[in-house]
């Protein structure tokens, strides 16, 4: 068993449409760090779903949902550290607003 730790999503600006932000291909991934900041000026919102074994996102893996981030504030979502994907589980993101939020995530890859 080999275990990386390593950059899950790249800092990145979260998209106003349901989108995967990382797939655990192959592996066993353990989030160890998941933070989101408000760049905007106006208050903005971040849903997070943990969707299981290429599952399909929905009410029953929403694990955050319309998070609200005031204007420059940062969150660093304890509801989601820790948490592990299993090989085909995906993490999945919908912010409020376009251009409004930033992302990124690290953790540990465990391979067989």
């Amino acid at each position: 068993m080999a275990v990386t730790v390593q950059v899950l999503i790249p800092a990145k600006t979260v998209e106003n449409a349901q989108t995967t932000q990382y797939t655990s291909t192959g592996v066993t991934t353990v989030i160890d760090k998941f933070t989101a900041t408000n760049f905007s000026a106006v208050a903005a919102a971040l849903s997070v779903n943990l969707v299981t074994n290429n599952g399909v996102v929905g009410d029953s893996n929403l694990i955050v949902k319309t998070r609200a981030l005031q204007p420059g504030e940062t969150y660093t979502f304890p509801e989601i550290v820790g948490a592990a994907l299993a090989p085909g589980g995906f993490i999945s993101t919908l912010a409020s607003a376009a251009a409004s939020i930033n992302l990124r995530a690290s953790g540990r890859v465990i391979s067989t």
